[in-house]
Order: structure tokens, then C-alpha cells, then sequence
């Protein structure tokens, strides 16, 4: 039996959990954060697990957690960071010839002048993105330059905090009849996809973000070859064995608009027959790979 630690929210924690347990590894709910840790009297043993699912979220928790446990992770905190960089993702992926959602990464302070000509450069209205945040927070829509440099006044605000490790943001392209998908790749293989898509009402309310965190919903769907042979790219591009990627379509593009080491896990019927007998194996040879 393999014992694994998993740092991710309780909701996934609780998914993966029968059909892990299942299959020969037991699953524990390790939080690393909200909550408060005694380093002299650490919550877990160095050896109580074998291997971590995905290192945590946030980073400097992660820090901590990952050094008390002392486990390998089948997306470590490379790749998590790696992914984590919005701006990273796409310049990389750029570099490679993989389609991209057109993008200016700014890196705090610039200049008005110099945004107005950034906001000049696109058809209007345009996407503002935090380059770090995950889940859409911070992410706006900007129809006029106003707006847009208001947006990027907040930004700055925020930004003058010594304490802010990141001090950049994107600005991308607005593709508003896109289809919205999250392919899943597990070790350099496709393993399923859904359609993140906003209830009617909540588009006619101006909703326009399709996080499932924000309201979307979440449908599994069975992916052209072409779609699933881009996010395989990506995830070997990025070196990252577990990714989310999220792909947008429209009539005459499919472009990769951002990347997730720590994608949440959906109902098993959402993915491809024996998702869950890959993962195993994908733990398992992670943990045998790795020296602890």
C-alpha cells in the first residue's frame, strides 16, 4: 500500500480518495495552509507518507510542508511555479510554435503612455490578468482605455507593496464566442476534457469568466484528435507529468490561453476509461523513481 499526501482542497482530496484507495494507495489530507503549524512539534512524520500528489498551492506554505514531510511529488514545485507563471507558459509555448492567445506581459511601473499604446495595439475590449493568480481572481475586462488604465492603476496600487513577489500582470486578447475546455494530460498522455461553460442567466447578468470556481459548469466532452494532440504538446513542452490545460476555440482558431499543475480532479466519469489505473501507475513510478 502506498501512502499519499494530498495538499489540495478537501473537495478533490474527497474524489480521489475511493477510487485511489481502490486501487492499492491510501490517501491522506495533508492542508498546508490556514491553519497553524508547531515547527518544533510538526503535525506529520518525515516518513508517514510515500509520495505527495501535487505540491501545494501556495508557495511558501508549500515550502514548509514539503520540508517536514520530506516526499517526492508527482508535480513538484517546478512545475508547479513553472505553471503558476502565466506569462512563463505563454512565451514558451510561443517559442515551441504552439498556437497562443496574442499576449503583452508588463512588469511594474511602466508608464500611462507606454499602457495606452499596449491597449492600442488590440482590438477592444481586452483581458487584464494578474500574471500569479489562479481561479480568475484579479482577472478583468477592459472595453475602453479608461477602464483599461484604471484597471492598471489598481495593479499598480497593489504592486507598490514591498511584499508583492510578483509585480507584473498580462494583457490578452478578448476571443468572446470561444469554446472553453480544460484537457487533462497525465504523463504526456491525454486522459480526458471538459467544457467549462456559464449557465444562460449568468451570461445575460455580464458574466464572462469560465472558472467552475466562478459559476461554470464543468461538462465532460470527447476531444478531437487535433485539440488532444495540442495539450500533449504543451504538457511536454512544460515538463509537466499531471497538467490542466485550458484551450479555446473559436471558428478558425485553437489557442492555449493558460496552463494548471494543480488542476482540480473532477468526477471520474468526466475522464477517460482507467484515468484513476494511469494515475496509480504514474504515483507509483514516481515514488519508486524518486529517492526519498
Amino acid at each position: 500500500m502506498i501512502d499519499l499526501a494530498v495538499a489540495n482542497a478537501e473537495e478533490t482530496f474527497q474524489r480521489m480518495r475511493e477510487p485511489l484507495e481502490k486501487r492499492g494507495v491510501q490517501v491522506h489530507h495533508v492542508p498546508a495552509s490556514e491553519r497553524v503549524i508547531d515547527l518544533s512539534a510538526p503535525p506529520w512524520e518525515p516518513d508517514e507518507y510515500d509520495i505527495g500528489f501535487v505540491y501545494p498551492g501556495r508557495l511558501m506554505e508549500g515550502g514548509v510542508a514539503d520540508a517536514l514531510l520530506e516526499i517526492p511529488w508527482l508535480n513538484d514545485h517546478e512545475a508547479v511555479l513553472t505553471s503558476r507563471n502565466k506569462a512563463e507558459v505563454v512565451a514558451r509555448l510561443g517559442r515551441a510554435d504552439l498556437p497562443v492567445a496574442r499576449s503583452v506581459y508588463v512588469s511594474n511601473d511602466v508608464s500611462e503612455a507606454t499602457l495606452a499604446d499596449v491597449f492600442g495595439r488590440f482590438e477592444p475590449p481586452v483581458v487584464v490578468k494578474p500574471n500569479s493568480t489562479t481561479r480568475g481572481v484579479g482577472v478583468a475586462k477592459a472595453h475602453d482605455l479608461d477602464s483599461f488604465l484604471g484597471i492598471c492603476d489598481y495593479l499598480s496600487l497593489v504592486h507598490d507593496y514591498r511584499a508583492t513577489g510578483d509585480r507584473s500582470f498580462l494583457i490578452q486578447e478578448y476571443l468572446p464566442d470561444a469554446i472553453d475546455y480544460r484537457v487533462m494530460v497525465l504523463e504526456g498522455e491525454y486522459v480526458g476534457a471538459v467544457e467549462r461553460r456559464l449557465p444562460e442567466e449568468a451570461v445575460a447578468e455580464g458574466q464572462w469568466k469560465h472558472n467552475v470556481h466562478r459559476g461554470a459548469e464543468a461538462t465532460g466532452v470527447d476531444l478531437p484528435a487535433r485539440h488532444r494532440e495540442l495539450a500533449e504538446a504543451v504538457a511536454s513542452e512544460l515538463e509537466i507529468p499531471f497538467l490542466g490545460v485550458d484551450v479555446l476555440e473559436t471558428e478558425d482558431r485553437l489557442v492555449v490561453n493558460e496552463t494548471n499543475a494543480r488542476p482540480t480532479i473532477d468526477e471520474e466519469t468526466k475522464y477517460e476509461p482507467g484515468f484513476y489505473d494511469r494515475l496509480v501507475e504514474a504515483i507509483r513510478s514516481t515514488a519508486d523513481r524518486l529517492p526519498r
